[in-house]
């Protein structure tokens, strides 16, 4: 490869998938972290870290690991303490360790007049400014916390679940948690061994996944051919019943939406939880007043603490949305990686998958990579790559599921067509499909540093 040289910001699992792919392409980054070391949010030390103590992975770590590094435990679903370690020594393993500048926090991302980007940063050496032919943005999805708004002024005490840490935070108080997502669940099966209460506001129905069937990981299971939309969506959802039972007995509503059209609940202590009396379900808010909090039914509770499991907003605080093509409430990227101006840009981990795993991280970096490669010894390939990107209709990623429209549904996409689409993309700019022809994954649904200054 020539001197081009690239950044990479965040070193999280995406971050560390990008280092490798490009390692391995023999393409010269620099990396960017704002913490002291390699892990993102799984490092529960790390200021911007959203980890709690209880947490545990909710995907299987057979359908969760970097193929070429497979996890050192047996445990199925291994805690936190196990995964940073599994990142550091990942890192460590492939020297990408000392590719990064930790405690360095990127400010901004400018374009430069001759086609470039200007990074500014702040660390420990003070403010630096480097010039590169491209940036990756790895700098996670689960950091900025979405705070709704509510009617009304509660006196007790109001946190989100980013601010959740252990138990003790809990402890003795009447707790409401509002949401009832994976964090939101994991949290409420903390809180009925430590608070005086437990109740969840929930606007919609859930379904709820256990860790376990017949004996193994559930999302172990159908690992080949996956099934039609529909044909998993009737099947999966007897399946479900019959081992975990109706949630709407246990006062959860009845979902709107078919099963995998939202994430799905990997937590079904929360059901035995409700089942033995030890927490209960409420309807959504209606306003606040004091330490009294009114619900749509026109009921209403007494609380000391809210917790808010209200989830994350995308934020790429340092470049313009419009170099993103932010549209609504995300940007809107081909592949979920390259914004259609190809402008340099390129963002990692900008998708959301039930159990798609670090492995379809690392083949986006992948894909990024042989972008790169092909600019540079293959131009006429990384051209026909930009023609199919830049026209419409995008592939379809769906995989035959009508997602709830919810802005963290918006970036969401079905794992099985989404990494063939990406797979069949990469070979493409190998050369390893046919000139000039999409991959099967690229059909489309017709539907609605160089240094400047240190």
């Amino acid at each position: 490869m020539s001197e081009l040289r690239y950044a990479i910001i965040g070193a999280g699992p995406s971050g560390l998938s990008a280092a490798r792919a490009l390692q391995k392409a023999g393409i010269e980054f620099d990396g960017y972290e704002a913490s002291r070391g390699v892990g993102g949010l799984w490092d529960i030390d790390n200021p911007r870290s959203t980890m709690y103590e209880s947490a545990h992975l909710i995907s299987s770590r057979t359908t969760t690991e970097f193929s070429e590094f497979p996890m050192d435990t047996a445990a199925d679903y291994p805690s936190h303490r196990t995964l940073i370690r599994y990142f550091r020594d990942f890192a460590d393993r492939f020297g990408l360790t000392d590719r990064f500048r930790f405690e360095t926090k990127v400010t901004a991302v400018e374009k430069t007049d001759d086609g470039g980007w200007m990074l500014r940063a702040d660390g420990p050496a003070g403010s630096t400014e480097h010039r590169y032919d491209g940036v990756i943005l790895a700098n996670g999805t689960l950091a900025e916390p979405n705070i709704p708004d509510f009617r009304g002024e509660f006196s007790g005490e109001l946190l989100h679940t980013s601010a959740y840490k252990s138990a003790s935070q809990l402890a003795g108080k009447r707790v409401l948690i509002i949401g009832a997502g994976n964090s939101g669940c994991d949290i409420a099966v903390d809180a009925v061994h430590h608070a005086a209460s437990v109740d969840m506001s929930v606007r919609r129905g859930y379904y709820f996944v256990p860790r376990y069937l017949f004996g193994r990981p559930s999302d172990t299971l159908n690992q080949g051919k996956p099934l039609p939309a529909p044909i998993k969506q009737f099947v999966d959802k007897r399946v479900l019943r019959a081992f975990t039972g109706d949630p709407v007995r246990f006062g959860f509503p009845r979902p709107d939406y078919k099963i995998y059209e939202s994430h799905p609940i990997v937590n079904t202590l929360i059901l035995n939880h409700l089942g033995q009396g030890d927490l209960g379900i409420r309807p959504d808010i209606d306003r606040f007043d004091g330490r009294t909090v009114h619900f749509h039914d026109g009921s209403s509770g007494e609380y000391d603490m809210v917790l808010l499991a209200t989830g994350y907003t995308l934020d790429y605080p340092f470049v313009a949305r419009e170099e993103l093509n932010w549209t609504g409430w995300s940007p809107k990227l081909f592949l979920n990686v390259f914004p259609p101006s190809f402008n340099g840009l390129y963002v990692m981990g900008m998708i959301e998958a039930s159990g798609i795993g670090w492995q379809g991280r690392y083949e986006q970096a992948e894909l990024i990579a042989a972008y790169l490669t092909a600019l540079e010894r293959r131009p006429e390939r990384a051209a026909e790559f930009r023609a199919r990107a830049t026209g419409r209709p995008w592939p379809d990623l769906t995989g035959g599921y009508k997602y709830l429209g919810l802005e963290r549904m918006s970036y969401y996409v079905n794992k099985d067509a989404y990494r063939r689409a990406v797979r069949d993309a990469t070979a493409g700019l190998h050369g390893d499909a046919p000139s000039g022809a999409p991959g099967r994954g690229i059909r489309s649904r017709r539907r609605s540093a160089r240094k400047v200054s240190a």
